[in-house]
This record gives C-alpha cells, structure tokens and sequence, in this order.
C-alpha cells in the first residue's frame, strides 16, 4: 500500500479507513469513531497516549492534555508519528492499512509516548517525564527513558518487553522487536548504546554498554552484544560473535 508520510496526508486516509470500517463493522464504532471527533492526526495520538496509558481518569486527562501542548508546540512531533507509522505499514506484510496499527500496535503508542516525555525532558520538565514513562511502562510493558534518542520510521514490533534505557540512541528506520534490552552498563552508567540506521534487533536481544551497532546490521534472537557491531555484519550467541560480514569488516568475526 503507497501511502504519504506527511500528517496531514495520513489523517485524510486514516479518517476514510475509519468511515468504511465502521460500515463495515458496527462494532468498531465503540474503538474507532472517537477518530471522527478529533481535528487532526494530534489529536487523535493525544487520546490514545491518555487511553493507553491511564491509571486513572485524572491521569488520563493530564497524559492527554500534555500531549496535546508537545503536539501543538513541536509539529514535528506529528511529522514523525505519521513517518513511524508509514515505516510499519511498509515493514510489516500483515498489515495493509492505516488503522489497524494506529489503534491496535502497543509499540507505536509506546513510541508517540515517549515523543511526548522526551520533549517534557528537553524542556526541563522531568518529573512529568518520569511519570508518563513510569505509566507506559506499566500498561504497555514497554520502558523507553525519557532521555533516549530515537529517529523516525521505528518500528517496535509486537513491542513487549522492550527496554530502551537512559542515554541510548536508535537511528532511522530501526526494527525492534519484543524483549529487547539496549542499557548502560553498571560500571559505565554515562554511556550507551548506539544504534544506527536500518538495525534489526530481533527478539530478545540484549545491548549493553559503550557501543555502536553500525548501518544495516542485525542482531539475532537471544544474543548478548558488549561490543561494536560493524555495519552490515550480523551478530548471534552469547556472547555475540560476528557473522555476514563484507571482507573488510571481518577480523572483528
């Protein structure tokens, strides 16, 4: 399915998907006709942060109403939820429309949640910060520090599990499935893992430490990486050994 990345593009579709899907199925009116009701795709991602992460109906319109002020005071926000969410429509050859991951993928709320911590935590507001990504953490079973910093076109696929501490960066176009873990180390706790453009880190996968995982690389189930991982090259084990590496990069293997 070719679709737009731009947010107001992808609002256009989303709501059209939204009418034909409740003709179809009067029962999705109760999960998808609040879509309706709000102006733009912001809206729509500030109501579901709030539903999703609420603990309670205070906290519910605090989360929303939070989000909303990050949405109108950085669109770019916006820009990259519907860059993220056109990167899983792309990705994943299940799906072949909008709607389903916008109301159903716990990863993608967990990402548009975090955009919202993160710019609490760019602008000084910490506390509220740790307190969305302490509710996140609880309802979605995903935990991903205020203070990363992660691209556009992520995918954090079936998303359970995943732990994206303190400090560390995800690239572009990054797929992350379930059980993931990329931390400091105990004994390093100022530095973490980087992860560039275009990684697969499959499920349960632990990164931890100072290091880089280069362009296009891929880390398999299960395996420990406390190392450089060179673009391109494959990662598996515990520990990790190198695999699939051009010539160049091979001596690391």
């Amino acid at each position: 399915m070719a679709v737009q990345t731009t947010a107001d593009d992808l609002w256009i579709a989303i709501r059209r998907e939204v009418e034909a899907a409740v003709v179809a199925d009067r029962f999705l009116e109760a999960s998808a006709a609040f879509i309706l009701d709000q102006g733009d795709l912001g809206g729509a991602l500030a109501f579901l942060i709030g539903r999703a992460i609420c603990r309670s109906e205070a906290d519910r319109a605090q989360f929303m109403r939070t989000a909303r002020e990050a949405f109108a005071a950085e669109p770019a926000l916006v820009e990259a939820a519907a860059i993220d969410l056109t990167a899983i429509v792309r990705r994943d050859p299940a799906i072949t429309g909008l709607l389903i991951p916008l109301l159903n993928f716990k990863g993608y709320v967990a990402l548009q949640a975090w955009r919202v911590t993160n710019w609490l935590w760019r602008h000084d507001r910490p506390d509220l910060a740790l307190l969305m990504h302490s509710a996140a953490a609880d309802q979605l079973q995903i935990s991903i520090h205020p203070s990363a910093r992660i691209g556009t076109a992520v995918f954090l696929d079936h998303g359970t599990g995943i732990i994206i501490g303190a400090l560390a960066s995800v690239g572009d176009e990054v797929t992350i499935l379930q059980n993931v873990t990329i931390a400091r180390h105990q004994d390093d706790p100022r530095h973490a893992p980087t992860i560039g453009r275009g990684v697969l880190l499959s499920a349960g996968a632990t990164l931890i430490g100072r290091l880089s995982v280069g362009d296009f690389a891929k880390v398999g189930a299960g395996a420990l990486v406390t190392s450089d991982v060179p673009a391109g090259c494959t990662a598996v084990g515990v520990p990790a050994r190198l695999t699939n590496c051009a010539e160049a990069s091979a001596p690391g293997a």
